[in-house]
């Protein structure tokens, strides 16, 4: 029997075995890349698009309570107007027969005053003695008083001997712009030694009652005045 020998062609085997090493050194470098210089390359930091990025949160401020508003506080009504009765000519206090007081003389611009007997008789009054005492020869009267309606009085009676008759005293006066003119005490009382009372109405609009007396015949005279709030 005979052997045949079979002979190797080693160069062609080897060109295969370093072809085959080639390719599976190319897929493992496929399966594992790396940067040019070797090193793992380091992920890219991630980022937000608009859309993706969380709407920042909005803490609002606390309420303000609103001030409490002051209680309205109620302002003290005016204080009640009171009766004035001021007494001509004389110096001190008065009191009449319905317990009435009378404050002493004030409130006139010049003039001068003078008193009677305390026998004289004066008709028309159960207060005699309050025309007993006058102011004459005045050009005027004010007296501070709240605003507001008043009843004027004004007290008269002639007792200078020397008016014996009509026309023997005559002047005007003007009480809050309403005019007295050519005023004769003789003839509105009736005589001599008779009380006279001329009533006025007078609403004060600042603050002060005015009268002004101007002379005619003699001096204007006067007794007393009362200023009495209006009903």
């Amino acid at each position: 029997m005979s052997h045949t020998h079979r002979i190797w062609n080693w160069p062609a085997a080897l060109a295969v075995v370093g072809l085959t090493l080639n390719l599976v050194a190319g897929c493992q470098s496929a399966s594992h890349p790396s940067s040019a210089a070797g090193t793992a390359m380091t992920p890219l930091p991630e980022t937000r698009t608009p859309a993706d990025t969380p709407a920042p949160t909005v803490t609002s401020a606390p309420a303000t309570a609103a001030p409490a508003k002051a209680e309205p506080v109620n302002a003290a009504p005016p204080p009640p107007q009171q009766p004035i009765r001021i007494k001509a000519g004389l110096f001190n206090a008065f009191t009449d027969s319905s317990g009435n007081v009378w404050l002493p003389d004030q409130g006139f611009t010049d003039g001068d005053t003078t008193d009677r007997p305390d026998d004289m008789q004066i008709a028309n009054t159960k207060d005699p003695e309050l025309y007993r005492t006058e102011r004459y020869g005045m050009t005027s009267f004010s007296y501070a008083v709240p605003n507001g309606k008043y009843t004027v009085k004004l007290h008269f009676a002639e007792t200078y001997d020397g008016i014996t008759g009509p026309g023997g005293r005559v002047f005007s006066f003007n009480v809050e712009g309403q005019e007295f003119k050519d005023f004769d005490l003789w003839v509105k009382a009736g005589g001599a030694q008779r009380a006279y009372i001329e009533t006025v109405n007078v609403e004060i609009t600042d603050g002060k009652l005015d009268i002004t007396f101007t002379p005619q015949e003699e001096n204007p005279e006067i007794n007393g005045i009362e200023i009495l709030p209006a009903p």
